[in-house]
């Protein structure tokens, strides 16, 4: 059962602009850097978005667009060295989606060549940009909520097992600037409810099971996973260990929900994307990312998998089916 969901963005609306009439324009072919934290299979739909946005101003890979992917494995401590590397390929371009740490790699290695982000991170406080209207310098991008919605998915999770007072909150120890913004908002957050916030942490796929069977020992009753970009390529891993754990589990993403995991709450990676490809268009049309106002993503979607509560033995307060976007049955 779903009920659609819409993204708005504000500080500005990404133009599409006519493809045919201006691809004479162009030069015949354009080389910008992909800076991935992950890798091309994980990340599948995510390009698809982008090459969607990139389509919608004309430039298409391989005919009059090249791609230069540069791919971190979920190794954030490459990410500086593969963004050098792009610099030193003189590409238009630097995308640095999905992940605070690339867009930071990506700042470090050029103050000359245009940066496309896509966080989950105020990239104010960062130093990504000045403004958000205005954003200065040569980065601009899309931002996703995160921090500002995490309460609400812990709020979402107590719901469903209120009488647990103990929850894991599994951090990436690797992504250290958003890893420390969690866990203060959420141990925060934790507090208002009466609950206590367990960190764990996890940065390879071994280290999950390790991380479940410290839930496990502590008897946490359910678990919160931070977004992050390894996480989000981790969600059907991290869903199937949730229920062989037998642990009410939530996380930022649908694609969680969808794999088995019981709730997922959060903005839709699918328009983000997309915008990314747009701006990228744009900067390669010749406007400035000075003159780019960050997006931010503000709708979100509530989607909770009935099978999984029934496998686990929880029950989902028919005030919050109704809230839901998406209902699996």
């Amino acid at each position: 059962m779903r009920r659609p969901a819409f993204i708005t963005l504000i500080g500005g609306v990404a133009a599409v602009w006519p493809v045919r009439g201006r691809a004479q324009q162009q030069p015949l072919k354009s080389t910008i850097g992909f800076l991935g934290s992950e890798s091309a299979d994980a990340w599948a739909g995510r390009l698809h978005e982008l090459q969607r946005g990139l389509s919608e101003l004309g430039f298409v890979e391989g005919q009059n667009l090249s791609i230069e992917y540069r791919w971190a494995q979920g190794r954030n401590e490459l990410l500086p060295a593969m963004a050098s590397d792009l610099v030193r390929q003189q590409v238009k371009v630097i995308v640095a989606p999905g992940s605070t740490p690339a867009a930071l790699a990506a700042q470090a290695a050029t103050t000359t060549i245009p940066i496309v982000f896509e966080i989950a991170s105020d990239p104010i406080e960062l130093g990504l940009v000045s403004g958000l209207n205005k954003p200065g310098g040569n980065i601009t991008g899309v931002t996703t909520l995160n921090l500002e919605i995490g309460p609400k998915r812990l709020e979402l999770l107590h719901s469903v097992i209120p009488s647990v007072s103990l929850i894991g909150l599994l951090i990436n120890p690797t992504n250290p600037r958003l890893a420390e913004q969690n866990i203060k908002s959420f141990q925060s957050a934790g507090k208002s409810f009466g609950l206590e916030m367990h960190v764990l942490r996890a940065s390879t796929e071994d280290e999950f099971s390790s991380a479940f069977e410290e839930l496990k020992r502590i008897k946490a009753g359910g678990l919160l996973i931070a977004a992050d970009p390894f996480f989000s390529s981790h969600v059907k891993q991290l869903a199937a260990l949730s229920i062989r754990h037998a642990v009410p589990s939530v996380y930022q993403f649908r694609e969680f929900a969808i794999a088995g995991g019981l709730l997922s709450y959060g903005t839709s990676f699918t328009q983000s994307f997309r915008t990314v490809g747009n701006y990228t268009g744009r900067i390669l049309k010749g406007e400035k990312p000075a003159d780019l106002p960050v997006q931010q993503a503000t709708a979100v979607e509530l989607i909770i998998n009935q099978r999984t509560a029934e496998a686990l033995g929880v029950t989902v307060p028919q005030a919050l089916i109704s809230r839901a976007d998406e209902v699996i049955e």
